[in-house]
């Protein structure tokens, strides 16, 4: 458990990289910002570490709240770091939360009646229920003392499912405005059931990942909510864009960096390296990461006779990873459902070519005979001749479609810029509830 006065003593450190000129900017002044997110630090999230991370940069204070710690292990140092500065409501006695709680309703309580009633509305006819999103309205009261005491002004969540949820609870207590970033798949598997166009309504402004994840959202909006979705990119760091190299030309690697879950499409791919196999095809593949599906891959490795082809690295830092596709010859990725990875973003900026699905964002960023090679989700033979034909061609080739996808991540994925626009939203945000409030 991390303790509460190492969380404030970590959380008033704040770096201070933003030049002079930049802090004389028209309208710039330090933000006093809280990042919300069901889990954190995750192995999968390493674009929420860059993003706010590079806000601290620009000179503004950034408190770390989560739900509730990872449920996978936190290997990268960056991330234990992250975990350590990290308040968890959840890993707090629940005699503490039920006191903040039951002060709440004694100080509060036409706000706290509110509030019941909004997560009532939210958690009606819902698979979640109402217990789940009562549960919320306890965290929210808990969280929003926090965000007294840190004289927080603005909330950003990461997801629209549960902690968006408790920021929109947060704000029918009284307290911060909120923003969200939607990244998919989750929010768009049951939009109705996580009340994406209320969240929307309520927040100061919507960031989508991706041209698809605007759309999806504007399905749920109202048409006038439409000017609060704005398109800010997930950034790659500067460790992956400074780490271009051409591709090992004796490499018949490929890598597959996610987590072991059904929705990423990793038995699709077994059965597709056991074709390739059977044709006589020398080839690796490297499964960089875990997850519960864990057994059931091992398994079909050993049922397809894999073992000497397929190794599972386990979860792995962002450096091992940088080392595993640097040496790899393309990236592939079969997923059934996405947002847009991050890992693809990270292996383009490296000058590896991807093979992966025409699913949600990933196709705005891998272009066939551009950057790399699109299959469609699930086909066993159509993913087993894009790895043959990026097996059987010129290195020169590869090189080439690794070039242009570096290329498209440095023009629009740059963890420092894409930081830079978010801060300007809120910024924006700040000022016209200012006006409104005169």
């Amino acid at each position: 458990m991390i303790s509460t006065a190492d969380t404030h003593a970590a959380a008033r450190v704040v770096p201070s990289a933003i030049s002079g000129s930049e802090r004389t900017k028209p309208g710039w002044r330090q933000l006093r910002l809280a990042y919300l997110t069901t889990q954190y630090p995750k192995v999968s999230h390493t674009f929420i570490r860059r993003e706010l991370r590079e806000l601290e940069a620009r000179g503004h204070y950034v408190l770390r709240l989560a739900i509730r710690p990872a449920d996978s292990a936190i290997v990268d140092p960056a991330d234990l770091e992250e975990a350590r500065r990290t308040l968890h409501c959840l890993a707090r006695p629940r005699r503490q939360l039920l006191a903040a709680f039951l002060r709440g309703i004694g100080r509060h309580p036409v706000r706290v009646a509110r509030a019941a009633r909004m997560a009532f509305r939210m958690g009606r006819r819902t698979e979640r229920g109402l217990p789940r999103h009562f549960a919320y309205l306890v965290e929210a009261v808990y969280l929003l003392r926090e965000l007294q005491r840190h004289r927080i002004e603005h909330v950003h969540v990461h997801f629209g499912t549960n902690a968006a949820a408790v920021a929109r609870l947060i704000r029918c207590l009284g307290g911060p405005p909120y923003s969200f970033t939607v990244h998919g798949p989750d929010e768009f598997d049951a939009p109705r059931a996580w009340r994406l166009g209320d969240k929307q309504a309520d927040a100061a402004f919507v960031v989508a990942i991706t041209s698809y994840c605007s759309a999806q959202l504007r399905r749920w909006a109202a048409p006038e909510h439409w000017p609060r979705i704005h398109v800010l990119r997930c950034g790659v760091s500067e460790n992956f864009l400074e780490g271009y190299a051409p591709i090992p030309p004796d490499s018949r690697t490929f890598v597959c960096v996610g987590r072991l879950c059904p929705q990423k499409g990793q038995l699709v791919l077994l059965e597709a390296a056991a074709r390739l196999r059977d044709e006589g095809l020398s080839f690796r593949i490297v499964l960089a990461g875990d997850g519960e599906m864990r057994p059931a891959i091992e398994r079909r490795i050993a049922e397809l006779g894999l073992e000497s082809i397929v190794h599972i690295t386990g979860w792995i830092g962002e450096a091992q990873v940088r080392e595993q596709v640097l040496a790899g010859r393309a990236m592939v990725l079969p997923s059934f459902a996405e947002g847009l990875p991050v890992v693809i973003m990270e292996a383009m900026a490296l000058g590896r070519p991807v093979i992966s699905t025409y699913v949600a964002g990933i196709p705005e960023l891998v272009r066939p005979g551009e950057t790399g090679w699109l299959v469609p989700a699930g086909s066993v033979e159509e993913l087993a001749e894009a790895l043959r034909e990026a097996l059987l061609a010129p290195v020169e080739q590869l090189d080439r479609l690794g070039r242009n996808g570096r290329r498209r991540v440095m023009r629009n994925h740059r963890a420092s810029v894409e930081a830079g626009r978010l801060e300007e939203l809120i910024l924006a945000s700040r000022q016209s509830n200012g006006r409104q409030n005169e």
